[in-house]
């Protein structure tokens, strides 16, 4: 399961839409780590005003891992995200997650080519 979601976050989510405040705070509860690597990104980017800010630090484990890769293949945790923090989001491999500014729109169509993929790779990475 991706979201421990409270009964309460699951009734509003059956009565209509949930706001996003509602669900970000799900999404920080339920996926610690993915949370603390992007909001720890933004932070970096912020105070250091670069156009982008990228962890390349595999995670400690499996349940890291797989926090990371739910969080960031699921479109709407990622909008959500993205709208919270004001940033765009990309992901290579199974822990490489940068933090752009929406304007760095340059630096964020080079992250996510092909050709930025295949550099990305080495043995180790094959099978995370």
């Amino acid at each position: 399961m991706s979201l421990t979601v409270s009964n309460d976050l699951l009734d509003r989510a059956k009565a209509g839409e949930v706001d996003d405040a509602a669900f970000v705070a799900c999404v920080r509860d339920s996926l610690p780590y993915a949370w603390s690597v992007i909001s720890e990104l933004v932070r970096q980017r912020t105070s250091t005003g670069a156009e982008f800010a990228d962890n390349t630090v595999p995670p400690p484990d499996e349940t890291a891992r797989g926090q990371l890769l739910r969080c960031l293949a699921s479109d709407s945790m990622r909008g959500a995200l993205e709208r919270h923090f004001g940033v765009k989001l990309a992901f290579q491999n199974c822990h490489r997650v940068a933090v752009f500014d929406p304007a760095a729109t340059a630096a964020h169509a080079e992250f996510i080519t092909a050709r930025s993929q295949i550099l990305n790779q080495s043995p180790e990475l094959v099978d995370c």
